[in-house]
């Protein structure tokens, strides 16, 4: 029995590949969808995978991982060099001074510098491999990548010659002869092996760095490797009230951090699959239905329903298969072209170093596993309908009206219930992560609700529509809503996707213009090093081309256990910068009187706070200050809270400012040129107004950019389905076609009503998007980017943009209704009927 199973089995993929052999447009069509589908989902996952596994691996030698740091008291930004001179001495071999940086080169690049003590790092390097015997970690260690391995000149890195280490992928941009300068300081670069962990990021000795950073004798922290539960005691004698000892927590702050980040990449790539999975089964769909009397006829010549149905099984199993090969290869591509706008973005919002791109096999073989089972729950419902006919007879029209119209019952109805659920729920949620499992819940109403709004947005143009052609158009164009369902669907989604995303980043752009004009009130920004600060401060101050000094003080702190920024300005800075949401009554007079604080609307939500709740202060000794004002705050993935000036000075935080503005009534650039002259300050350090708002903006838009290209990506992903659909459509209706050709009429007017039907359907498919798309707008603005960033945007609509999608659409339509219809012309459509009734 088994055997005849087999062979039945096999004559029926024989014929199903001759078959293909005939249509291949067919298969092809459900290979686009299945490797589009891939592609986005794989090339996302293995950008989310690198950045989240760089998290736990940043590292303070190359290919070693702290388990402690020895970081500044609250209140100071640099730990003294002596403190690491003490714990040498004391024995404490494992200790590695570090001090690093931001600084720009020559084309004014960013770069992370880190300076290390190298001949500590390779101790450590030593100690940290043979502090375990097992089998395991020796044989890692004769695989980890050493300084000593490499053709690296170290005795001139230790005695602080010009010389850097650069990971071999950057490197590769100075192969060429270009000189690297550093704060106009000639660089050497030697490339290491990317396996080495430095990422984006420069090692250097230490020396070299605290020249070039102008932190001589200071360091930003101590790292310590290995155990050291037995050197813990003398640690904390020995640090004293220099620095506090913390342990490191492998990456989980930074992966909370930039949790909404990457779940917004997961969100747009997981909708990139849905819609390849849309234009695949439009595909096996197509192919199916094209096959009814040929699996009528097997059927009729013996082949039982199970040999048959496995047969169908097997060929959807080995298009998934092929498909999904070719779509993880083009995903892992599509990473490596994604990972550096991914790495700038997380670098500049949040610090992160964004270590190459990693990928595992299983990842291709979940691919395959996720796609099947997609594709195959999706055809289900058709095979069974199919296996099931009569085999009498394989093309009952009206049969499949009916079950067209069932099918869109089923849907409106399951559309309704998601969308009542969501509405129900929506409102009661707190948290972004379940709101964005709402938003999917609406995501999969929108499409489901399409077919049965097209059919009676045609049913009600078909009433007011003339006698004749035109009506007859109308008419057959409802025919065409079953076989086009699915690509609308697909159409819609992106559509949708598309604009409510330019909804979102538009109204954040306008936004964000108007905080920024509100926040910068002064002409040039100043951040002159601290050794050098009161000496700008007081020729500032004399100067008569200055009209006012405004000053800003801040410190990094914790406010319940979050990362805060604790700052303070003068009072008319305060005043003029802190654009409030919310105040309590007669703020300004109980806050300046050391009774309030501001918070920023972010650590607000995050915490959970509300005006008049008491806020407790770490870095004050355990001090509670009364909430008093939530302001609005932008782009800083930290909290923050504005301290009254008086309870500043009253403390023992530093007296010395972080940055300082200017007031000025002269020409701003000739006043920047001759402050950088007078204070040789650098570019990075004087800023101008308008240079902050252009950087600001250009910085925040590239927040979204990295969805914004998934959209567009999806939107193509779509149009592609259009286009197969299209075309396969086009092709099938040759026959009726060449009916109305021998009626009379012309292949001009054939030609007209194929395209304004396509054209119809598209158009009402965009006339649904554009509700769609603003309920998913006003929901990602007013909901997940609110509860994920804490950022409030006032919604603003860009109906150029809302155009451009729209024409996109109908352009795709254009090119795929263009191409059949040549082959239309150039055929002679007597063919096409005489082949319909054979």
């Amino acid at each position: 029995m088994s055997r005849q199973l087999l062979l039945s089995c096999r004559l029926c993929l024989s014929t199903f590949g001759a078959h293909y052999r005939q249509s291949p447009l067919q298969a092809g069509s459900i290979l686009i969808g299945i490797v589009l589908a891939v592609t986005l989902l794989t090339g996302v996952r293995a950008t989310n995978e690198s950045a989240i596994a760089s998290y736990g691996d940043v590292t303070e030698l190359l290919s070693q991982q702290a388990h402690y740091s020895i970081v500044p008291s609250v209140g100071s930004k640099r730990l003294d060099e002596s403190l690491y001179f003490d714990l040498r001495t004391q024995g404490l071999n494992n200790a590695l001074a570090v001090v690093q940086g931001i600084l720009t080169d020559q084309n004014n690049r960013r770069w992370q510098v880190q300076g290390s003590d190298l001949i500590a790092a390779l101790t450590a390097l030593s100690t940290n491999g043979n502090a375990n015997n097992t089998e395991s970690t020796h044989t890692e260690a004769n695989h980890r990548p050493s300084l000593l391995k490499n053709d690296i000149p170290l005795a001139a890195l230790i005695s602080g010659a010009p010389i850097v280490l650069m990971s071999q992928s950057q490197a590769k941009q100075f192969t060429t002869g270009k000189s690297f300068t550093l704060n106009d300081v000639k660089l050497e670069i030697i490339g290491v092996d990317d396996s080495m962990n430095l990422g984006n990021r420069l090692l250097m000795d230490i020396s070299l760095a605290q020249t070039l950073l102008g932190r001589q004798g200071k360091l930003n922290y101590i790292a310590l490797f290995g155990d050291i539960s037995k050197q813990r005691a003398l640690i904390e004698t020995i640090i004293e009230d220099r620095g506090e000892l913390n342990e490191r927590d492998g990456g989980e702050s930074m992966t909370a951090l930039t949790d909404s980040f990457h779940l917004n990449l997961s969100a747009m790539s997981l909708l990139a699959f849905v819609v390849g999975l849309f234009i695949a089964y439009n595909g096996v769909r197509y192919s199916l239905l094209k096959r009814q009397r040929l699996l009528t006829q097997l059927q009729q010549q013996g082949v039982a329903k199970t040999p048959l149905m496995l047969a169908l099984c097997f060929e959807l199993l080995l298009l998934v298969i092929v498909g999904s090969v070719v779509g993880f290869i083009l995903g892992l591509q599509l990473s490596h072209w994604l990972q550096p706008m991914v790495s700038v973005t997380l670098e500049q919002l949040y610090g992160a170093n964004i270590l190459p791109g990693r990928w595992q096999w299983i990842w291709l073989l979940q691919a395959m596993v996720l796609t099947f089972i997609a594709a195959l729950l999706a055809c289900a419902s058709l095979l069974f309908e199919l296996i099931r006919q009569p085999l009498g007879r394989n093309s009952n029209s009206l049969s499949q009206v009916r079950s067209a119209e069932k099918t869109r019952k089923v849907q409106i109805i399951a559309a309704l219930l998601f969308a009542v659920f969501a509405a129900i729920f929506m409102p009661l949620s707190q948290n972004y992560q379940l709101t964005m499992s709402l938003l999917g819940l609406v995501i999969i109403a929108i499409p489901l609700a399409l077919p049965w709004c097209l059919s009676r947005l045609i049913t009600g143009l078909n009433l007011i529509a003339p006698k004749g052609l035109v009506g007859y158009q109308i008419a057959e164009t409802k025919e065409l809503l079953p076989p086009l369902s699915l690509a609308m669907m697909a159409m819609l989604l992106a559509l949708t996707a598309n604009i409510s995303m330019n909804t979102l980043v538009g109204s954040f752009e306008l936004t964000l213009k108007n905080w920024l004009d509100a926040r910068l009130h002064a002409e040039l920004y100043l951040r002159p090093g601290d050794t050098q600060m009161q000496e700008v401060v007081a020729k500032l101050e004399n100067n008569p081309k200055i009209d006012a000094v405004y000053k800003q003080w801040n410190l990094m702190s914790e406010v319940s256990d979050h990362p805060t920024f604790l700052l303070t300005r003068d009072p008319v800075s305060i005043k003029a910068t802190t654009v409030l949401k919310s105040t309590i009554d007669g703020l300004w007079p109980e806050f300046f009187a050391g009774k309030h604080l501001l918070m920023s609307e972010p650590l607000a939500l995050k915490l959970g706070l509300e005006l008049g709740d008491l806020v407790t202060i770490k870095a004050l000794n355990n001090a509670s200050l009364t909430l008093g004002g939530v302001y609005f705050d932008y782009g800083n993935p930290y909290g923050e809270i504005i301290l009254p000036p008086q309870v500043w000075q009253s403390s023992d935080f530093s007296d010395i400012p972080t940055s300082l503005g200017l007031a000025t009534s002269e020409n701003i650039d000739t006043l920047k040129l001759e402050l950088q002259q007078k204070f040789s300050l650098s570019d990075s350090q004087i800023y101008s107004q308008t240079g902050i708002k252009r950087q600001a903006i250009a910085m925040f838009k590239r927040t979204f950019s990295i969805t914004q290209v998934l959209n567009t990506l999806t939107l193509l992903v779509a149009a592609v389905g259009l286009f197969s659909a299209c075309f396969l459509l086009t092709q099938a209706r040759m026959a009726p076609m060449a009916r109305l050709y021998c009626l009379g009429v012309s292949r001009r007017q054939l030609g007209f009503m194929v395209f304004s039907q396509m054209w119809l359907i598209v158009l009402l498919t965009c006339l649904v998007a554009l509700p769609t798309g603003a309920i998913l707008g006003y929901l990602l603005i007013h909901k997940v980017t609110l509860q994920a960033f804490g950022w409030t945007i006032h919604m603003v609509w860009d109906w150029h943009a809302y155009g451009q999608v729209v024409l996109l659409a109908l352009l795709a339509t254009t090119i795929a209704i263009t191409l059949p219809l040549l082959k239309l012309i150039r055929k002679p459509l007597i063919s096409s009927l005489q082949s319909d009734l054979l």
